[in-house]
């Protein structure tokens, strides 16, 4: 999967960078982009009080650039539907369950356009976790 800047269709997954972190949500129209959790720009919220919800665009991107997935061919044949995809996400607003590694955001947006949990920001943070012990263990620290 790419993303790129560009024009968005109704169910294409969505990202904002929003300081070291990428934001996701599933874009439906200008004026609502379901996200888990609104984009976390003031302050740290408890995650028993994060949930799904509907915002714009304009909030959801909060000025900065929204980028588009751009799906491969091996991806666009995994995916759910566009219409489909809008309707799982909407179905979901209200729901809570936030953590910041095993449902945040990315899992969100990912499970709704392929039906399946996945964040690769979660998948890189294990990577660089697993190569930090593996350096420790190296040089002898348990």
């Amino acid at each position: 999967m790419k993303w790129w800047p560009a024009a968005v269709k109704s169910g294409d997954m969505v990202r904002v960078r929003i300081g070291g972190i990428w934001h996701y949500g599933v874009y439906v129209s200008d004026s609502e982009v379901i996200q888990f959790g609104a984009p976390p720009r003031q302050g740290a919220e408890k995650p028993e009080d994060i949930l799904v919800c509907a915002t714009s665009m304009e909030v959801f991107s909060g000025g900065s650039i929204v980028e588009a997935a751009k799906l491969g061919l091996i991806e666009r044949m995994k995916r759910i539907p566009p219409g489909r995809t809008v309707r799982i996400a909407r179905s979901r607003i209200g729901e809570g369950g936030y953590n910041l590694l095993h449902n945040n955001c990315e899992h969100f947006a990912y499970e709704c356009v392929f039906g399946v949990k996945r964040s690769e920001q979660e998948e890189a943070a294990r990577r660089q976790w697993n190569e930090h012990l593996k350096a420790e263990k190296r040089r002898g620290n348990k």
